[in-house]
C-alpha cells in the first residue's frame, strides 16, 4: 500500500458519500452547507485524485498491479455514481448515461478478453479525454441545479429538461436578456450552466461512442492476430502429425508386405520340399 493506491482507494470510498449529497438533502439539513457546493467539493476532490495517483505513481515509480486494476474501476464507479444521480434528479438524459455507462461495460469486457488471451489494451488518449469532457459536464450540470426538488436538486426554473435540446433555446433567451438588460441573477447563471452542461454531455457521447470504436479496432486487431499465429501453428502441427501417421502408415505396408512375401517364399520352399 503506497500513496497513490490509497488516493485511488480514498475516490472509492467518496463514491457513496457523493450519491448521498446528491440525492438527499442531508448536507442542508444536517450540516447547514449547500447541497451544490458540497456535491461539488466531492466530486472534484475525487476527480481531482484521479489526476494525482497516476502522477505520483509514474514519478516515484510506485505503478502496482493493484493500481492498475483500482484505478480504472475507481473512475468507472465515480463517473457512473454521478451520472445515474444526476439521472434521478432530472438533471440528465436516462438514454445518454445508458450509452456513456454502456460503452464503459463493453471496454471493460474487451479488456477482459484481451487480457485472458495475455494482451493489454492501454487506455487511448480519446478515453482521457472523454474522461475530462465528463468530469467538466457533471461539474456544469450540478452547478445549474437548484434546491427544492424530490430529492434536493433539480433543473432550473423555465428549463424543460425532459425535453432534448431544448436547454440550448433557454441558453439562448437567457443570453439574449442578459444582453438586453444588462444585468445577470443567480437562475441565469444556473440556466447557462445547465445549457452548458447539456450541451457537454452530447460531446461525451460523441466520444465515448469514438473511444469504443477504436478500442474495438485495436482489440480486433490484436485479436485477429493472435487468432492467426494460433492458427498457422495448430495448421503446422496438424500437418506434422499428419505427416507422422502417414510415415507410420507406410511403414506399416512396407513391413506387411515384406512379411507376405518372405511367408510366400517359405511356403515355396515346403513345397518343393515335399516334392
Amino acid at each position: 500500500m503506497n500513496l497513490p493506491n490509497s488516493l485511488t482507494l480514498l475516490r472509492i470510498f467518496l463514491v457513496p458519500l457523493i450519491v448521498v449529497v446528491l440525492l438527499t438533502n442531508i448536507a442542508s439539513d444536517w450540516i447547514g452547507v449547500s447541497q451544490v457546493a458540497l456535491g461539488l467539493m466531492l466530486f472534484i476532490g475525487a476527480s481531482v485524485t484521479d489526476w494525482l495517483d497516476g502522477y505520483l505513481a509514474r514519478k516515484q515509480g510506485q505503478i502496482t498491479t493493484l493500481g492498475t486494476l483500482l484505478d480504472p474501476i475507481a473512475d468507472k464507479l465515480l463517473i457512473s455514481a454521478a451520472l445515474v444521480s444526476l439521472v434521478e434528479n432530472h438533471l440528465a438524459p436516462a438514454w445518454a448515461i445508458v450509452i456513456i455507462i454502456g460503452r464503459e461495460f463493453a471496454v471493460s469486457g474487451l479488456r477482459s478478453i484481451a487480457a485472458s488471451e495475455g494482451l493489454a489494451i492501454a487506455a487511448s488518449k480519446k478515453g482521457k479525454f472523454k474522461m475530462l469532457l465528463q468530469v467538466v459536464a457533471i461539474t456544469l450540470l450540478i452547478l445549474g441545479s437548484r434546491p427544492g426538488g424530490a430529492y434536493g436538486l433539480q433543473p432550473p426554473n423555465n428549463v424543460n429538461p425532459e425535453v432534448a435540446f431544448s436547454s440550448f433555446v433557454e441558453s439562448g433567451n437567457t443570453i439574449a436578456t442578459i444582453f438586453r438588460e444588462r444585468a445577470i441573477g443567480l437562475d441565469d447563471v444556473r440556466v447557462l450552466c445547465f445549457g452548458a452542461g447539456r450541451a457537454m454531455l452530447w460531446i461525451v457521447v460523441v466520444f465515448a461512442l469514438w473511444s469504443m470504436y477504436d478500442y474495438f479496432v485495436k482489440f480486433y486487431g490484436k485479436i485477429r492476430d493472435r487468432i492467426q499465429v494460433r492458427e498457422r501453428r495448430k495448421l503446422r502441427l496438424l500437418h506434422r502429425r499428419q505427416r507422422r501417421l502417414n510415415a507410420a502408415a507406410w511403414r506399416l505396408r512396407l513391413r506387411n508386405r515384406i512379411q507376405t512375401r518372405l511367408k510366400m517364399k517359405d511356403e515355396k520352399g515346403s513345397m518343393k520340399a515335399e516334392s
